[in-house]
Formats: C-alpha cells, structure tokens, sequence
C-alpha cells in the first residue's frame, strides 16, 4: 500500500514547538454526533450605549472613553499586569519556584462600530490598526522583554465584548509560547546559519500547497504542522525581526494580506469566524541591545471551527495528556480557504482576484 497523507495516519514535526502532531484524515470519514453549538449571534448594533468600548461611553472604571474615529487605546481596567509590585521573596526549592512578574496591560479598539470586524473594514482601516499596533509596541519595548498583541474574537472563543479591539500585554519576562520559540528558532540558527522561519516562508512559497494568499511581502499558510483545523500562520517573505521593522510598503501588502485571508475565514462557514491571534517577534527590552537574527516576525491565528459554524474543535483527552491531534490535513484546509471567493459574504464590491 503505498502512502497518501490525506488517507493515511501520520506524525508531523513543529519546529516552534520541538513537539509532534498526530495527523488522522481518516477520522473525516466518521458521522458527528458531538456538541454542536448555537449559530453565532449576528445581529449586533453599530452603537451600544451600555457598551464600554464604544466611542464616548462610561467604563466601569468611571473612565469616559474619547469619541473616536478611527483606533483608540487605553489602559486595560482590570489588568493581568501592573508595573508597580511587590516582588516574592526567593524559593530555595525546586519544587515550588517563584519569580517576580511586572508589566502593563492595554486595550485597543479597532473601529467606532461594534458591528464592524477586521474584514469588513476598509484597506486604510486596517492599514490605521497596524500604525498603531506599532506605535504601542514602540512606546512599551523599551522597557519590557516581551509584548505581546493580540485578539480574541468571536464569544467562543472568550469575547465578552463583540466590539472590535485587541489586547495588548507587556512583561517583564519571557512567556512560555515566546521562551519555546526562541529556543528552537536559535538553535535552527545556529545549525543552518539562517531564521528558520524565513527557510519555512521561502519553501511554502515554492510549494503551495499550504497557501491561502500570498503578495510581494506577506503569505499566509496553513501551516505542516497545524494543530486547530484552519489554523494560519502569516509570514514576511523577508528578513524581519519585529512589527516594529516592517517598511510602509510592507504595512500596506500586510493590510491587503489580512483583508484577503480573514475574509476567506468568514465566508468559510458564512459566519463572522471566530479565533485567538497574536504577533511573536523578537524579544525587547534589554533584548534590543543583543543579537536576535535567529527570530523571524510571525502571527499566529488559531481557530476552533471544525466542520460547520456549530461544529468546533476540542483539545481535550489524547490532546490534553498525550499530544496535539487532527484529522483535516494542513493540505485540505488550505485547500478549502484557498478556493473561497474574495469577496466577503455580508457584501457586494468587485471581485479582482489580485492584492
């Protein structure tokens, strides 16, 4: 019997990670009879007086938010991170370790309308969401080792507030997710003498396979090793470190990249597709003195929709106490988002199939 991917079990390697994924396409052929979920609620009003991140209103904090028009940023009411702490005394045993933790937490929305997500908005919109997610990281680099942005969208997912926005945290220290991936990108650096991330780019650009958009400085791929069923990875086919480090033009391809790929999340499933991203780059703060070229800037986008709108993926059992597991293939999801028009379900402006 000779060997087919799409048929047949097999193990795939995360270089990020240092970890394996167990692939089963064969399980597609199986009936779900698991937890099906309530359609998404659509129906959400542009303005919501009661809304605390809407243009204007009161937060809970007893903070008025500005009438803005475009992004607008604050500091989170309740954050995970404070910068002014006490600090824990020192643990002499291994088995209960303790370390400081400092930092700052923000908010950012990213339209006046609630109504409006990142595919519905217009090219210089999103081109505004990515000024400012740089000119936050800039003022908060300085003095952290590590930001973190990112965005919870859709309630499945933990949203609570259907209003557009991210979130945006800075540490003291090295977040696990960031401490795996600079170890494993280091060490393919030292090996290769190249970021491997940008070896990964350069191939899945030749290959297409795993593609789902790609232009002169961006592409977005399901990647080999992807856990969530339609997870993406979007990369600069360039040398980049940082968000900070992107040129104007590749802020403009980038814009026209996310519009593209996230359109294609929502008419998937013609629903407004739920996820968790964020953006890893290089490390900060003192780390900006030092020699970072084994990291490559990338954005992560998970999503837990399986097979339908009420159908999600659960990382539970074999997930949870042995390792990742997936029955679509990186191949077959890209295939279908691939495949999905450009325009986006909700309206009607001119196909041009070209970023």
């Amino acid at each position: 019997m000779e060997f087919d991917p799409n048929e047949h079990q097999h193990l795939r390697y995360n270089p990020l990670r240092d970890e394996w994924v167990l692939v089963s396409p064969h399980r597609l052929k199986r009936p779900w009879s698991g937890q099906v979920d309530k359609p998404q609620e659509e129906e959400i009003p542009p303005y919501d007086p009661h809304n605390p991140l809407c243009p204007g209103n009161i937060r809970s904090n007893g903070c008025r938010n500005e009438d803005y028009k475009k992004t607008f940023v604050f500091d989170n009411d309740f954050p995970a991170l404070q910068e002014d702490v006490c600090k824990p005394p020192e643990s002499g045993d291994p088995l209960f370790q303790v370390a400081p933790a400092a930092g700052q937490c923000k908010v950012m929305c990213f339209h006046p309308l609630s109504n409006v997500t990142l595919p519905l908005m217009s090219h210089q919109e999103i081109v505004e969401v990515i000024n400012k997610w740089i000119t936050v990281m800039q003022e908060m680099m300085l003095s952290f080792k590590w930001v973190q942005i990112f965005e919870n969208k859709g309630a499945i997912m933990g949203c609570s507030n259907p209003h557009p926005h991210c979130q945006i945290w800075a540490s003291s220290y090295l977040p696990n997710e960031a401490r795996l991936s600079d170890r494993n990108q280091k060490q393919y650096y030292e090996k290769f003498g190249r970021p491997m991330l940008l070896d990964y780019a350069s191939k899945e650009s030749k290959s297409g396979k795993r593609t789902i958009v790609e232009n002169k400085h961006w592409i977005a791929v399901v990647p080999y090793w992807a856990t969530w069923p339609y997870q993406v990875l979007l990369l600069p086919k360039r040398h980049v470190m940082r968000l900070t480090d992107v040129t104007e033009e590749e802020k403009d391809s980038l814009a026209k990249a996310m519009k593209l790929f996230l359109t294609k999340y929502d008419n998937l499933f013609q629903v407004s597709f739920p996820y968790s991203m964020g953006w890893h780059g290089a490390p900060t703060g003192a780390d900006l003195e030092t020699d970072t070229n084994h990291w490559q800037l990338h954005a992560h986008y998970y999503p837990p929709l399986l097979r339908s709108a009420t159908v999600r993926k659960f990382m539970v059992g074999y997930e949870m106490l042995a390792q990742p597991q997936r029955d679509l293939t990186a191949e077959q999801a890209a295939e279908k988002l691939r495949n999905l028009p450009i325009e986006h379900y909700k309206t009607s402006f001119k196909k041009t199939g070209a970023l």
